[in-house]
């Protein structure tokens, strides 16, 4: 019998493509590139103008020799004071961040910022029908929500503290007096602390929290109007190494304190009476001294003197 042929297996290989020497990865890495970019400019929009002004003087002058710094701290990590001309430059960002917030100028009449003895107060007034809090409660409405949440944004990169106050007007809250307008103001300030603090403030920058009811009213002469309700935010002067920064002569002078009632009686009761004789002058019908012995001039004598 003859041998059986031997089975021959022919395997084909495909032909590899030309190598591409990695270009892809380059095209990668452009893309990358250019989407990090892309998000670096969208945050930059959304900043502050401080951090841009920042970030511009870093790629200006990356060895940071220029005079643009990057921070608020010198070099012993101490914050600097901010002046009154700057209060004026954080006005016109607020403002700028509320137009942004509010186009159509809704909230004009409600908010109020101006520079202070005490700092930049932001005032967040009421309305009849409540703009920022439900009537008669401390529930926040969207509008305050989103109000603080771009004025923290704001005020968070700064050094400074922030003092919060809550007012209220006149009327009386209700009958029973379990919960009154002291109560109401109080519990205002608070919420107003706990969703900035929420939205950048840190827990440190909170100075103070008041809560005055109808005691500084805005319009004394209108007691119930509605605009004595309202959110007082103080960005208070800077204070260095726990040392408040000194205020100007005039300044000082104004919120000298008042005399105290008592004092003042007690110093009028302490005082000469203008009408009352005085004891050190001589009296009419009182004899003349008598000179001394050793003294030349001749004594006389008081009934010879004529009136």
């Amino acid at each position: 019998m003859a041998d059986p042929q031997p089975i021959i297996i022919v395997k084909k290989k495909a032909p590899h493509a030309g190598h591409h020497g990695g270009a892809w990865k380059v095209a990668y890495a452009d893309f990358v590139t250019a989407m990090m970019a892309l998000f670096i400019v969208l945050w930059l929009l959304n900043a502050s103008k401080q951090v841009q002004e920042a970030v511009g003087g870093y790629f200006k002058d990356p060895r940071g020799t220029a005079k643009t710094v990057g921070s608020n701290k010198n070099g012993t990590d101490e914050f600097v004071a901010l002046k009154k001309e700057d209060m004026s430059k954080l006005k016109d960002d607020l403002l700028r961040s509320i137009r942004h917030l509010d186009p159509q100028d809704k909230l004009k009449n409600q908010i109020e910022i101006t520079v202070t003895p005490e700092g930049l107060r932001i005032e967040l007034m009421e309305s009849a029908k409540g703009t920022f809090f439900e009537l008669g409660s401390a529930k926040p409405t969207p509008a305050l929500r989103d109000l603080l949440q771009a004025l923290s944004q704001e005020l968070g990169q700064l050094p400074n503290n922030i003092s919060i106050e809550g007012h209220t007007d006149s009327m009386m809250y209700s009958a029973a007096r379990t919960y009154d307008n002291w109560d109401l103001s109080t519990d205002r300030a608070n919420e107003a602390r706990r969703l900035m603090q929420a939205e950048g403030i840190r827990p440190e920058q909170i100075s103070q929290v008041r809560g005055f009811a109808d005691r500084r009213l805005r319009l004394p002469l209108h007691p119930e109007d509605p605009s004595n309700r309202r959110i007082s935010l103080i960005v208070q002067y800077m204070v260095q190494n726990d040392a408040e920064v000194p205020l100007p002569a005039n300044i000082a002078t104004q919120n000298a304190p008042s005399p105290n009632p008592a004092d003042a009686s007690a110093r009028a009761s302490n005082a000469p009476d203008q009408n009352a004789p005085d004891q050190n002058a001589p009296a009419q019908n009182a004899p003349a001294p008598v000179p001394p012995q050793n003294s030349s001039a001749p004594v006389q004598n008081p009934a010879a003197k004529s009136n």
